[in-house]
């Protein structure tokens, strides 16, 4: 059993809000509406809703055209819905003196648009 006197670190913290982060905007975003015509807007939406989050130094989104190309011709009313499979966000939050660099990205090998974290720095 834990501790219950463990104290949790300002690198712990900036973990969370990272994961916190690409879950919210995971889950907020799929299912949105979207077009060749709409994607950049789209992109730009998810970049300034999650740039307003405390801790949030940077956020960069791109959405798979190829894949929402594809999903236009499929649909009769040529728009589809955002999927994981389309999305890569990168997302840099950065609490107190730590800086924590995390992505969602869809993984072929996986077929699963997997989270993760790619770099901790302390400063």
């Amino acid at each position: 059993m834990q501790n219950e006197k463990e104290e949790i670190s300002d690198r712990d913290k900036a973990l969370f809000e990272a994961g916190i982060k690409l879950g919210a905007l995971y889950h907020q975003f799929t299912g949105t509406p979207v077009s060749i015509e709409t994607v950049e807007k789209l992109e730009a939406a998810i970049e300034r809703s999650v740039s307003l989050q405390p801790w949030v130094s940077s956020v960069e989104v791109r959405i798979d055209r190829e894949k929402v190309r594809k999903c236009e011709l499929e649909n009769k009313f040529k728009y589809c819905e955002l999927s994981g499979e389309m999305l890569d966000v990168k997302v840099v939050v950065l609490y107190e003196n730590v800086e924590v660099h995390a992505r969602v990205k869809y993984e072929e090998e996986l077929d699963y648009p997997l989270m993760r974290v790619e770099k901790v720095s302390n400063f």
